[in-house]
């Protein structure tokens, strides 16, 4: 666990380093359970493919256990956007700064909630992220960030089946964002449910195959992108 600046105060999360001790940031934007064993388990594996990935606690030190929707919507409904945007930008800084990083810019990695919030980043800090790969999560309803001022790589993938974020709402916005010039693709993945990459597998829809088939494509875009 590592601290850094927050706009004026101070934000925590996960540091995850490469065996060669140097690589790539990207930031690992948690789901709505919080920094849980889940997310850093996949901070885990995007070091063991090379990078020094970061996944900021936007709860600050709350969490909620993987059969506790109630609560977990609770945190995610009660979390301060404001705050949430400053964390991940500071934690932007802190990655883009730190000794272990290497490459063109900083990536950013989401799932389901996180999968939301690496739009909002990417819009938020174009001057640093540079690729973007958002898992079963984009924004929806009226707070919905200035997709014109994102210059990183979007690639998205998306579950057939989800009562969260629907498969149209995530074609429509691929269609909103490449009619603004964002280079940008989110795939729906036939027969896929919410959370398929989930370690935990807290909602019964993890599937080994397709995490499988996209975890390499995911990795290697992000050194493409990165270097």
């Amino acid at each position: 666990m590592v601290e850094f600046a927050s706009n004026g105060s101070t934000a925590g999360g996960y540091l995850a380093t490469p065996e060669g001790g140097t690589g790539p940031g990207v930031i690992v934007v948690q789901e709505w359970w919080g920094l849980d064993s889940g997310i850093r388990e996949m901070a885990d594996r995007l070091a063991a493919a090379g990078f020094v990935a970061l996944a900021p606690d936007l709860y600050h030190g709350e969490l909620a256990g993987h059969t506790e929707m109630d609560k977990a919507g609770e945190l995610m409904t009660n979390m301060p956007m404001d705050r949430a945007a400053r964390d991940m930008s500071g934690a932007v800084d802190f990655l883009a700064d730190h000794d272990a990083t290497t490459g063109r810019g900083i990536g950013v990695m989401g799932f389901c909630m996180g999968g939301m919030l690496t739009f909002v980043l990417a819009a938020a800090r174009p001057d640093k992220v540079k690729a973007a790969v958002p898992f079963y999560g984009f924004p929806s309803g009226d707070a919905q960030p200035d997709y014109s001022r994102i210059t990183a790589v979007i690639r998205g993938h998306m579950a057939e089946h989800d009562d969260f974020f629907p498969p149209s709402g995530a074609k429509a916005l691929e269609a909103e964002l490449q009619g603004l010039g964002v280079d940008a693709e989110l795939t729906v993945y036939p027969g896929s449910g919410h959370a398929f990459m989930a370690p935990h597998n807290a909602l019964g829809t993890q599937d080994q195959g397709l995490y499988d088939e996209i975890w390499p494509k995911a990795t290697a875009f992000l050194h493409d992108q990165l270097g």
